[in-house]
């Protein structure tokens, strides 16, 4: 039987770097990432089933334990330099990770089951790495293995396990802004058959620009081995954090230049920025006209407006508190030496509360149909004085989220010979359940009026404006003096399950097939529970249950051959279904939509060198997601007319690119990691518009990372000292926004450098990472309409002790 079959190398759903049996055992069955080498050549993320990522017909990286602590990241964020097509979701509010893959949404899995996403960016964790061995990528759909996923893929978390051999380990991190944490690793058998893992670790940091985080996790297991055949696990986690938000950054001052022939911010003068000739919009005087013009420089209406290390984040806003909860029993049994079964079932609850700002939107000149500077889209004058760097139409929303998940996966796989060609066999079946408890209050300035049929006013903001952006006034008092309105309030339930088929084929070590096939159904339910009558009458009362229901069939199909044993060619074409919107309401008739549906194909190959100690891929993909809702920008939220439909439901997003991943460990003392990706992300809106193909907010057209890592014996130390250097590119990302009057808006590009040095002895470890080594300014993502200012120079030492 050929290599990728030995001892039934398989762990379904990813109980990862772990073996399966005590060292007792009679027979060990072989763990699928248990390395020869330095260079992960197998992973089952693609296939639940082991597999030489030289035969994986689908495009996967792997990040390992060893790169993950050279480059001392601690949270999934800074991970994501080292995969390609892994960057910040553009409509980023300063919430959760909010990772995309090749420009569409990401599902979080650990050990391959559900750990938050596909909810937008409402409420969700920012994720550690804690209690992280690896961090594995599957890029496009895959309903089929993992249930109601999203369209760009699965970024699979593998938690560490307990083990038979004792290893406990004290580390302890000081840093910048404050920071600090203590943790404590500790595994060991408790008897012949049992063991368990206890994980726990505090961190506290004042933060870059006050965006402070404050964080305690706490994981455990127990492992029972029954015999070589069977194993049982029992986990839990438990986190509590608190995440200073900040949803605005550094913002675009709103200055359109198509409203003045096209004239940039830096050509115009008083004689262009003209007053609406209709008087319908706001009249300055020629000394205000020459003020605001004065006022202008060459970036504003394209990039953001620079403050250097401030921002523009309210007392009032509150710490996104998070508190996680998640319960998990695995179970492995090898029926026979050709049939293995795994199951998990999981809970999760995941609760959150935080107020944040929306918007300090800085009007400054912009013609908006047909009318120059209409209310409340002006410069702001009050008592006849201009204040041009005003920001107007402040929203600032209270949040109270709870999302309570069960899931549960079986994997049942046949391993048979025919015809002298291996086969694997995996029957599979989901079941998920999420149910979403939602509450939100808002509050406004002045500019937020509510009328009733009458024309008679209801109700009007009271937050005062930012006078000025660079130095902003705030209001005073708590969030509940400004009478704030409920204007969301429902319950949503979301439920699916499926059932899938697969076939994996090794056709005489040259030819690895896949055909799997999947049925899943989801159905979504919607209660409403009422909101403020002044916010929206018509939907003031509770409404009863609606429920809605929709299913299908997916696929994935893929083939990979290989010339020689260094060299590998696959392609793959992959069908997915999710939830039009996890978060949406449901009416229960025939306004409710389809489910939204992915396709995704891949050209990829792969190569290994150095005696298996390099493996790279290049892979040329199109992937695209249907059924979007988009909003209508013609519609005007403040003088809504119902003949404008607020939104569009056929929407597409599409990303087509080519991305590289390669790691190697060249020899004893050079190791490198090198990614990189070219993508076009485009949004499809509406096809009668004119906006229907723009470049998707956020999503760079290329990014590059590289971490090379250099080891000798030097001034006579008894073991190695590694000199580590990264370098990071991000091209330049679009904030277009046609409704806000900065269809050229975007985020400039920027190169950053880090650096580590590290020491390990057998007992002690001490490493020092330096970030943004020649003190860089630049904007790390892409907010809504503007740029999150990255973190300067920074230094973190670790110190780790094995007891």
């Amino acid at each position: 039987m050929t290599t990728h079959k030995l001892s039934l190398l398989s762990l379904a759903c990813l109980t990862s770097y772990s073996t399966l049996a005590a060292e007792q055992s009679d027979i060990e069955h072989i763990s699928v990432y248990q390395k020869q080498n330095h260079v992960v050549l197998n992973s089952g993320l693609a296939t639940k089933s082991d597999m030489s990522l030289m035969e994986t017909p689908a495009p996967i990286v792997v990040v390992d334990q060893e790169l993950i602590n050279s480059q001392g990241v601690d949270n999934l964020q800074d991970l994501a330099r080292n995969i390609s097509g892994v960057t910040q979701a553009g409509n980023n509010y300063g919430i959760g990770d909010n990772l995309i893959i090749r420009g569409l949404g990401a599902n979080y899995t650990y050990d391959g089951m559900y750990g938050g996403a596909g909810l937008g960016n409402t409420f969700n964790p920012t994720r550690s790495l804690t209690n992280v061995e690896a961090v594995e990528v599957l890029k496009g759909p895959a309903t089929g293995l993992y249930g109601m996923g999203s369209a760009g893929g699965v970024i699979n978390l593998i938690e560490k396990k307990p083990e038979f051999e004792a290893k406990h380990t004290v580390q302890a991190e000081v840093g910048q802004w404050n920071t600090y944490s203590l943790s404590f690793d500790s595994t060991d058998a408790i008897t012949d058959n049992l063991a368990y893992r206890v994980n726990v670790k505090t961190a506290r940091s004042d933060g870059y620009r006050d965006l402070k985080d404050d964080r305690d996790e706490i994981y455990s297991a127990l492992k029972y081995v029954f015999d070589d055949k069977q194993d049982i696990m029992i986990s839990a986690a438990y986190i509590k954090d608190a995440i200073a938000v900040d949803s605005i950054g550094h913002p675009i001052r709103i200055y359109n230049a198509q409203s003045v022939d096209g004239k940039t911010a830096g050509q115009v003068t008083a004689d262009d920025l003209v007053n609406d000739p209709t008087s319908a919009g706001l009249q300055l005087s020629d000394a205000q006209r020459e003020q605001l013009a004065n006022s202008l420089a060459d970036s504003d209406g394209l990039t953001p407006y620079k403050f250097g290390h401030r921002g523009i984040i309210s007392p009032m806003a509150k710490d996104n508190e998070g508190e996680e909860l998640r319960f998990k029993l695995t179970h492995n049994y090898y029926l026979t030496d050709d049939l293995f079964l795994n199951q998990q079932l999981q809970y999760r609850n995941y609760e959150s509360s935080f107020a944040r700002q929306t918007g300090a939107y800085n009007y400054v000149y912009w013609q908006r149909n047909g009318v120059i500077n209409a209310d409340p889209r002006a410069p702001l004058v009050v008592d006849d004085v201009l204040y041009p760097f005003a920001a107007r139409r402040q929203e600032y929303r209270q949040v109270e989220a709870d999302e309570k998940s069960w899931q549960y996966f079986a994997d049942l796989r046949y391993d048979f010979t025919l015809a002298d060609i291996d086969n694997e066999f995996l029957v599979n079946a989901n079941y998920e359940d999420r149910d979403i408890r939602f509450t939100q209050y808002s509050i406004w300035d002045k500019d937020y009026v509510l009328t009733d049929k009458n024309g008679d006013v209801t109700y009007q903001g009271a937050l005062p404006y930012i006078l000025d952006i660079r130095n902003p006034n705030w209001g005073e008092g708590q969030f509940s003096d400004y009478d704030p309105l409920k204007t969301s309030n429902y319950n949503k339930k979301v439920q699916a399950w499926g059932l899938g088929l697969q076939h994996v084929a090794y056709i005489h070590d040259t030819f690895t097939t896949r055909v799997g096939i999947a049925y899943n159904e989801i159905t979504q339910k919607y209660e409403h529970l009422g909101v403020d009558a002044r916010y929206r009458a018509s939907a003031a009362a509770a409404t009863p249950e609606a429920s809605t229901s929709d299913n299908g069939l997916t696929y994935n199909l893929g083939a990979t051959y290989k010339p020689s044993d260094d060299v590998s060619i696959f392609i793959n074409h992959s069908k997915g279904r999710t939830a039009y919107s996890v978060l949406g309401s449901v009416a229960g008739n025939e306004a409710d939509r389809d489910d939204a549906q992915s396709l995704s194909t891949d050209l990829g190959i792969r190569m290994k060198g150095f005696d298996d100690q390099l493996l790279a891929s290049l892979v040329v993909f199109d992937t695209a997601r249907t059924n979007l809702e988009y909003v209508n920008p013609a519609f005007d939220d403040m003088n809504p007319d119902p003949s404008i439909p607020e939104s569009f439901f056929d929407g597409e997003e599409k990303t087509r690119g080519v991305e590289l991943d390669l790691n190697a460990y060249l020899n004893e003392q050079w190791k490198v990691n090198i990614n990189g990706v070219y993508q076009d992300a485009r949004d499809k809106q509406n096809p009668n518009s004119s906006t229907f193909d723009t470049r998707q907010k956020g999503v760079p057209y290329v990014t590059a990372s590289s971490w090379l890592t250099y080891s000798a014996h030097w001034f006579e130390l008894s073991k190695p000292l590694k000199i580590s250097a990264g370098v990071k590119y991000v091209d330049d990302r679009s904030t277009n926004s046609s409704s806000f009057g900065i269809p050229d808006g975007y985020v400039p590009s920027y190169t950053i450098y880090d650096a580590a040095l590290s020491y390990n002895t057998d007992k002690w470890g001490l490493q020092l990472n330096l970030n943004n080594l020649f003190n860089k300014v630049y904007y790390s993502k892409a907010m809504f309409l503007g740029g999150m200012p990255g973190e300067e120079r920074n230094a973190k030492l670790t110190l780790s002790y094995k007891l």
